[in-house]
């Protein structure tokens, strides 16, 4: 989609938040039955969930070539390969839902609230990268990957220090 339309913004940002809707619910389900199990290493978990996605953000975007970055419009716009990537985008979002198991919330409402805020940023972020992808393409995800790698430390760091 090297330039794409309103409609076509407002379509991915549909997909993506009905994944990101249905992730973190899926989550909290998982997490919910398991977590009784995992209680005491549930830390360690989403620490090493949330390293292994960091990683792997970082080394895509080292990894990109230019000429692989752009896809045809026919392949980028399927709805099922848009849903595949929101999946898979998406796996810090079960990880989410997983963490809130532990935790008293109305899973509903959470849900609906990452998927509204989805919705916003991916059909925002899709016109923006008109004009900004190939720039900032590649540190955006770089510092995506940073990001994640740092939450993960302090929910480790976090639980340990108060454990002792």
């Amino acid at each position: 989609m090297s330039r794409p339309t309103w409609p076509q913004a407002l379509r991915v940002g549909l997909i993506f938040a009905v994944v990101e809707t249905i992730t973190p619910i899926l989550g909290w389900l998982l997490g919910s039955a398991a977590s009784r199990y995992i209680e005491a290493w549930d830390h360690w978990i989403a620490f090493g969930l949330l390293v292994a996605l960091g990683v792997h953000m970082i080394h895509k975007a080292v990894t990109a070539q230019d000429d692989g970055d752009v896809q045809s419009s026919d392949r980028s716009s399927g709805v099922w390969t848009l849903a595949l990537t929101g999946l898979a985008t998406s796996i810090d979002a079960m990880a989410v839902g997983v963490s809130l198991a532990f935790v008293q919330v109305n899973i509903l409402v959470v849900a609906a609230v990452i998927g509204l805020c989805t919705f916003t940023m991916v059909t925002l972020g899709v016109m923006a990268g008109r004009a900004l992808g190939a720039f900032i393409g590649r540190r955006a995800e770089m510092a995506g990957g940073v990001v994640l790698i740092l939450v993960g430390a302090t929910i480790l760091y976090e639980h340990l220090h108060a454990a002792g």
